[in-house]
């Protein structure tokens, strides 16, 4: 990796080395916080014992989060998309009556002159 710094990141008060690009320093660590933050929940408020078992279980629910989200995203892409191309269909409108009052306007000054 070009620009590579190796960072030292805490879960579950351990220590974990991990590489990655200087630029991508500030969301690795923003990441090791919320999974941090994410595992003693899990571990707090569930049955759940083990790191191992903590760690799958803060995983799928965090990727349950993520399908969730992207779910969400898609559906406003789609949204989006339909929005769009109604402005579009208005435009084409507008344009459209633009057109007919413009010949409209030529006719009734061509009758007066």
């Amino acid at each position: 990796m070009s620009d590579s710094k190796t960072v030292t990141v805490s879960i579950l008060d351990k220590d974990y080395q991990v590489s990655c690009q200087a630029k991508e320093v500030p969301a690795l660590q923003r990441s090791a916080e919320y999974l941090d933050k994410k595992m003693r929940e899990m571990r707090e408020n569930s049955n759940v014992f083990g790191l191992d078992r903590v760690a799958v279980m803060a995983a799928l629910n965090l990727t349950n989060e993520l399908l969730a989200e992207s779910e969400k995203a898609d559906a406003l892409g789609s949204q989006h998309d339909m929005m769009t191309n109604k402005i579009a269909d208005q435009n084409a409108e507008i344009a459209n009556l633009a057109n007919k009052v413009d010949s409209v306007l030529v006719r009734l000054k061509r009758n007066h002159t």
